[in-house]
């Protein structure tokens, strides 16, 4: 017949003194949780020794050291995806605008290009150069352009008029280029934003659960203590 002062621990059955025995009523629940797994019938009319209790409570702080690592990997992992994902948003203009021109759009830079640069001003004024002095010293009176070299200020008029709106074709082209760079820009500058603001939000909610499972360690650790403690002092009295 089992003793008035003694019962049995609802884990591993054995008889103890029922101040040695744990209350079920007095257990985290955390830690209740996984003595259910284990033992569906536990109540919190149930006690438990504490070697049993103290186990149950190294598996709780493994567990939240386990998952804490699990998390931090998982975070690791959705950064290196976001950074993927930035490559493949980040997308060169110029190659992109290059698929939609023409060949006259070809010419019309080309054009643009060298009217700009000291070859054309050097090659340009040459041939002025050539054609004022074969008309007036090469040629003397049988000048196909005499002075005042009307002909020459009608092709300088022609290559003027022509000139002018290719070079504002491709002046065109060049700000549909910078429209393309610009919008290119922003849409990785805003990805880049919402990517740290995510991440920013990803760090505090990983600070304040890291603090949160801080303190249920250090509460189940002072539990633990306070239990030691009362044991230590039941052996003194002894």
């Amino acid at each position: 017949m089992e003793n008035q002062d003694e019962s049995i621990c609802g884990v591993c059955k054995k008889t103890f003194s029922e101040n040695q025995l744990i209350s079920g009523y007095g257990i985290r629940h955390e830690v209740e949780v996984l003595i259910k797994d284990e033992h569906p019938e536990w109540t919190d009319e149930c006690n438990i020794c504490p070697e049993d209790l103290n186990r149950y409570r190294r598996v709780y702080v493994q567990n939240l050291i386990t998952e804490e690592k699990g998390k931090i990997e998982t975070i690791e992992q959705e950064v290196i995806n976001s950074i993927h994902d930035s490559e493949l948003l980040a997308v060169n203009p110029a190659k992109t605008y290059a698929e939609k021109t023409s060949l006259g759009d070809n010419i019309a830079d080309r054009v643009a290009k060298f009217g700009g640069s000291w070859s054309f001003i050097i090659t340009f004024f040459s041939i002025l150069l050539a054609w004022i002095l074969v008309n007036t010293v090469i040629l003397l009176n049988r000048a196909f352009d005499p002075y005042p070299f009307i002909l020459m200020n009608l092709i300088l008029s022609c290559i003027a008029a022509i000139q002018a709106p290719i070079i504002m074709m491709s002046q065109n082209r060049q700000e549909t280029k910078d429209r393309i760079r610009s919008e290119n820009d922003y849409k990785v500058n805003l990805k880049a934003e919402i990517e740290i603001r995510t991440l920013h939000e990803k760090v505090d909610h990983l600070l304040l659960d890291q603090w949160s499972r801080l303190m249920k360690t250090q509460e189940v650790q002072l539990e633990m203590l306070e239990d030691l403690s009362k044991e230590i002092k039941k052996l003194k009295e002894a």
